[in-house]
């Protein structure tokens, strides 16, 4: 019974690790897991009535939560009705119009008899020439009305055409990539730079970044890109003051202000050897915030034209009541804390009259934080329309967070669409033994369906307002995620699936519409479906060289001409030391020191010695690499980016930490203060920090870039 009840609400009770070994779900998880979902499973009589009022609830509903469709493969839906009552059909299309000419499928119905009798289900077929879209279905029966969401989605996604074959970039934690004139953090003038520069000098197509998810507004910062209070916004620590228009009316006395302040976000390091001036040693984001926030404060208090102000107003309009409840979140977490769990109750609900009136009481803070999105949303056009200019076919690419701070504000304006009590991570895999906690809510998929994915839409759409693509943290999560129990271990969870085909449709369809690519990251336990589908839509999946091996045989490294064509393929990845570190086994120090090992170092060094020494012979026979010495480090860094030349690959990057010879990673899996996670600056081999305008003049960036200019 607890098995049926709980494949009925997408909960699995037994699953397939990483070695394609069978796992059996603990019952008491899925019960818990159940529980949060609404359904008491905690006897077997109450798993039972479960299921019969679920049974139940299906029936009474008019219509289904949502539909799904393709054009040229259109779907269905059922309604609804009593015997003998006819069924009225039509669809309002997105862009206006409408279809009446609908009619439910011929055939005999199926039927359930219920308490308030019999109710037959009639087949409804969606028209196969439907526009992309989303549409509302409308039925109507014996004086009843139902209404639902038919999302129209695209066959294909693909490549943009004009990227050609092949197209190169960079990847980067823009944080970490600091100018002599940016305030302590990477920011988007910076990355306009770093854009310019890799397109006009070495023909790169797209630049990667972190994800530049808006962050709480008050300190401390937390560090993680991956852990944002907002996937839909961004981080206003990323702006550069002196580029916003309204900078140019300060007084000239709060022009000196905001340069004090941008002296004192940037920390440098004086009295080094050669006598310059360093970037700081570590990513201090409260002490750039802080000073970033107090002269965006200034600006925001100039007035501004009435061209701007209709601009202004034109970009309310367009975010709506997402972004007033985003800032209404910010304006009450710089008085109440980031954590609106922690709020007087009644402000912990967005509908409620208090939090409408503490808006009406703090209008003028609610607007900065408005107008400070309105400001990103300019400044990110700015990037992506510079990046085009430059060269670039694609631009910039952004990076879609899995989840989100369960305190944050995506958390409370939207907390009836996550599940609460547990928390989403991945199970045990060679790389993280003790599974991860990400401790982030997952998002209900029943409430998912019943909002029509809106919240997923608004996200992406957002996010691709001014992007060449998206790429997807763990687009496993689509399909299924790793719900863990509060207060229980990692190991300790199970998947609950998602739909898939409605969650990677409304993907689509928004890339379709911005003209624009998806990456998914499909690494770690992955289930076969999940690449098949990417690749049946034309969204392309992640290839890191490290991992394309033959696990299914002797473990070799997989030949360049069998990896997938429609892939981003790169030689490392962000939770990863960059390669030279690697190959050092950076990671195995790292993790040995931690106490993050669960088998004997020694072991693990000659797991790494091993590794290193297969691509060696690879790259040897490719003729790659020189037969009669050992290749250094940077040789052997070269010759691994040589590699990803061969795969017929549609992109291919390099993160920017190869490209100077850095060797600390960005993220341990695993820690959280035990390592400085995304604290960790750009730095050259020798561990130096270094300007972003160093990298123009290095020769090292030169050499390794010049291998994709061609």
């Amino acid at each position: 019974m607890l098995r049926e009840l709980a494949d009925s609400c997408g909960v699995s009770v037994e699953y397939q690790d990483q070695r394609q070994r069978r796992v059996t779900v603990q019952a008491d998880t899925v019960r818990t897991v159940l529980g949060v979902l609404g359904v008491d499973a905690s006897t077997p009589e109450r798993a039972e009535q479960a299921l019969v009022t679920r049974t139940a609830a299906r029936w009474a509903r008019m219509l289904p939560p949502c539909l799904v469709s393709r054009p040229g493969r259109p779907g269905s839906g059922w309604v609804h009705a009593a015997p003998d009552v006819p069924v009225t059909l039509s669809i309002e299309l997105e862009r206006g119009g409408v279809i009446t000419d609908l009619a439910v499928a011929s055939g005999e119905p199926a039927s359930f008899d219920g308490p308030d009798g019999v109710v037959l289900e009639h087949t409804v077929p969606l028209p196969a020439d439907l526009p992309l879209g989303y549409h509302r279905l409308i039925a109507e029966a014996g004086g009843r009305r139902g209404e639902t969401t038919v999302i129209v989605t695209p066959d294909w996604v693909g490549t943009p055409e004009r990227t050609g074959a092949r197209a190169w970039g960079l990847a980067t934690q823009l944080y970490s990539v600091r100018s002599r004139q940016s305030w302590g953090t990477g920011d988007l003038v910076d990355l306009t730079d770093l854009a310019a520069w890799s397109a006009a000098e070495h023909g790169a197509d797209w630049v990667l970044v972190n994800p530049l998810h808006a962050a709480q507004p008050v300190p401390p910062l937390t560090p993680s890109p991956y852990l944002p209070t907002s996937r839909r916004f961004a981080s206003p620590i990323y702006l550069r003051p002196e580029r916003l228009p309204e900078f140019a009316g300060l007084s000239e006395a709060d022009r000196q202000h905001v340069a004090d302040l941008a002296e004192q976000a940037r920390g440098r390091d004086a009295g080094v050897p050669d006598g310059a001036d360093r970037p700081s040693r570590r990513i201090d984001r409260d002490t750039a915030w802080a000073a970033k926030l107090a002269a965006l404060a200034l600006v925001h208090a100039v007035s501004r034209s009435p061209g701007r102000d209709l601009a202004y107003r034109a970009y309310l309009r367009q975010q709506g009541r997402g972004l007033q409840d985003f800032a209404t979140w910010s304006a009450i977490a710089q008085q109440h804390g980031p954590d609106w769990r922690q709020w007087p109750e009644p402000l912990q609900r967005p509908d409620s009259p208090a939090v409408a009136a503490y808006a009406d009481q703090h209008a003028t803070l609610v607007d900065l934080h408005r107008w400070l999105q309105w400001q990103l949303d300019e400044q990110l056009d700015d990037t992506q329309s510079a990046a085009r200019r430059a060269g670039m076919s694609l631009g910039v690419l952004h990076d879609l967070a899995v989840g989100v701070d369960p305190g944050g504000a995506d958390a409370w304006a939207l907390q009836d669409a996550f599940a609460g009590g547990v928390t989403v991570g991945a199970p045990p895999d060679s790389y993280n033994q003790a599974g991860q906690d990400w401790g982030q809510p997952p998002w209900r998929p029943d409430a998912l369906a019943e909002l029509a994915y809106a919240p997923l839409r608004d996200m992406v759409a957002t996010m691709l307002r001014h992007a060449g693509g998206l790429r997807v943290d763990h687009i496993l999560g689509l399909f299924r995620l790793w719900w863990i129990p509060e207060g229980r271990p990692p190991t300790e969870g199970t998947y609950v699936r998602y739909d898939a085909e409605a969650m990677l449709g409304v993907l689509a369809l928004e890339a379709s519409r911005a003209g624009a690519l998806v990456v998914g990251e499909d690494l770690g336990t992955v289930e076969p479906r999940v690449q098949r589908m990417l690749a049946e839509l034309g969204l392309l999946g992640t290839s890191i060289l490290f991992f394309e091996r033959d696990y299914a045989g002797d473990g070799a490294p997989l030949p360049a001409e069998t990896w997938r064509e429609y892939c981003l393929a790169t030689v490392t990845t962000h939770d990863l030391p960059p390669t030279a570190g690697y190959l050092a086994g950076e990671h195995i120090r790292l993790r040995d020191e931690l106490g993050l090992l669960t088998r004997p170092v020694e072991d693990e060094r000659a797991e790494g010695e091993a590794e290193r020494a297969s691509w060696v012979a690879v790259l040897r026979e490719r003729g790659l690499l020189p037969d009669d010495r050992e290749p250094d480090s940077e040789e052997l860094v070269v010759a691994l980016h040589r590699f990803l030349l061969a795969t017929p690959s549609r992109l291919l990057g390099v993160a920017l930490p190869d490209l100077v010879g850095d060797v600390r990673t960005q993220n341990q899996p695993g820690t959280s203060d035990e390592y400085p996670n995304w604290r960790v600056p750009l730095a050259g081999p020798d561990g130096r920090p270094i300007w972003l305008e160093e990298i123009f003049t290095d020769p090292r960036a030169a050499r390794l870039a010049g291998l994709f200019a061609g």
